[in-house]
C-alpha cells in the first residue's frame, strides 16, 4: 500500500476500512446457470460498456484515493476481447492483489498469459464434479474443459481457488467429493451460501443450505480445524484431518456487512455500495476532482444490516 493511503484510509463512520474493489467487465456470459441468469435475458450492448482505458483510468484514480485489491468479473470477463490490455493496465497500479472470478471456459489459453502479471489469484466456479449435473446446472457440456484449466492453472503456479454455490438436491450430496478433491490437488475449494438475488429469489426456500449444516455434515466424519483470516474475510476457512483446504461464505446465514470493505464498479461505470442494492453513482465521464466527494457519497450508502434480497440478476450486477 502507498503511504499516501495509509495515511488517508477510506474508512466509514462505522469503522469499516473501505479498499477493496469488484470491477464488472461484463454482464455477458457464455454459461446460464440458473441462480444467476432469468429465462429472460438481455445483455447490454458492447458500446455502452467502459472500454479498456476507461477501466484503467478509473481504477488508477481509486487506487490513489485508498482501493489496494481488485477483483476482476463478469458476467464472464474472458468473453472481453481487450482483456489482456485490461489485466497489463491493472498490472502497473501499485495495488497489493488481483484477482479474476471465472467459469474457466476460456481461461486454459490465458493461464501462461496471466501469471506473467499481477492477476494471479483465480477463482473457478465449479458447481459440480458429476458432469451431468455440471450440465443441468450451466446449461453447458463443458465440464472437462473447466476441470482441465482449474489444474492447468495450480500446475502453472497460480493461486487457484474453486467456488461451489451449495443447491439443496442437486449438489449439496458432493461434499465430500470436494474434499478428496482438495486433498488431492492441493487446491482450496469454498462453499457459498444460494443468496436472493434475482431469478433465486422465489427458489430460495427450496435450495437453500446452511453453511453451518454443511460444518456439521462434515464433523460427522472428519476433524475441522480452523485457520486465521482477515477481519474483512467473506470465508471462514478450515483443514480438514484429510488434506483438504475448505472454505464458507456464508452469506445469508452468518452476514458480513459489519466487517464489509469492498465497493463495486459496473461495466456501464456505476459505482455502488453493495451487492444488494443497487444504489450507486456512476463515475463515467466524470472529472478526477470529483472521485473523493464520489467515493464519500457512495462509501455512506454501504448498509451495516444485510438487505434480505435484490430483484437484479446476478449478471447485471457482477459476480
Amino acid at each position: 500500500m502507498q503511504q499516501a493511503e495509509k495515511k488517508n484510509p477510506l474508512i466509514d463512520e462505522h469503522g469499516r476500512l473501505i479498499h477493496k474493489l469488484r470491477l464488472q467487465l461484463t454482464d455477458t456470459c457464455n454459461f446460464r446457470c440458473f441462480y444467476c441468469m432469468p429465462r429472460q435475458f438481455k445483455f447490454l450492448p458492447s458500446s455502452q460498456l467502459l472500454k479498456a482505458n476507461e477501466f484503467i483510468e478509473i481504477c488508477s484514480a481509486l487506487v490513489g484515493l485508498g482501493i489496494d485489491e481488485i477483483r476482476i468479473s463478469g458476467g464472464e470477463p474472458t468473453l472481453r476481447a481487450d482483456l489482456k490490455e485490461i489485466v497489463r493496465g491493472l498490472s502497473n497500479l501499485p495495488v497489493e492483489r488481483l484477482g479474476i472470478t471465472t467459469n474457466g471456459y476460456f481461461l486454459a489459453d490465458k493461464i501462461a498469459f496471466l501469471s506473467q502479471t499481477k492477476c494471479r489469484n483465480i477463482n473457478i466456479s465449479l458447481d459440480s464434479l458429476n458432469k451431468k449435473r455440471f450440465r443441468m446446472i450451466t446449461k453447458s457440456d463443458s465440464f472437462d474443459t473447466v476441470y482441465r484449466a482449474i489444474l492447468k492453472a495450480k500446475e502453472k503456479g497460480l493461486r487457484v481457488k474453486v467456488n461451489v454455490v451449495a443447491l439443496r438436491g442437486l449438489n449439496d450430496d458432493e461434499v465430500f467429493d470436494y474434499i478428496d478433491f482438495s486433498a488431492k490437488h492441493k487446491i482450496e475449494v469454498r462453499f457459498l451460501e444460494l443468496m436472493k438475488i434475482g431469478p433465486c429469489c422465489c427458489k430460495h426456500n427450496g435450495l437453500f443450505v446452511p453453511a453451518q449444516e454443511l460444518i456439521q455434515r462434515i464433523e460427522e466424519r472428519e476433524e475441522l480445524i480452523p485457520q486465521s483470516v482477515n477481519n474483512d474475510s467473506t470465508a471462514f476457512n478450515f483443514k480438514t484431518s484429510s488434506g483438504g483446504k475448505i472454505g464458507f461464505i456464508a452469506s445469508e446465514s452468518q452476514p458480513f456487512c459489519n466487517f464489509c470493505s469492498r465497493l463495486r464498479l459496473s461495466a456501464t461505470g456505476g459505482l455502488r455500495a453493495c451487492l444488494m442494492s443497487d444504489a450507486g453513482i456512476s463515475l463515467r465521464g466524470r472529472n478526477k476532482s470529483e472521485y473523493p466527494a464520489i467515493l464519500r457519497s457512495v462509501i455512506a450508502m454501504k448498509p451495516v444490516e444485510r438487505i434480505e434480497y435484490i430483484r437484479q440478476p446476478m449478471y447485471q450486477i457482477g459476480g
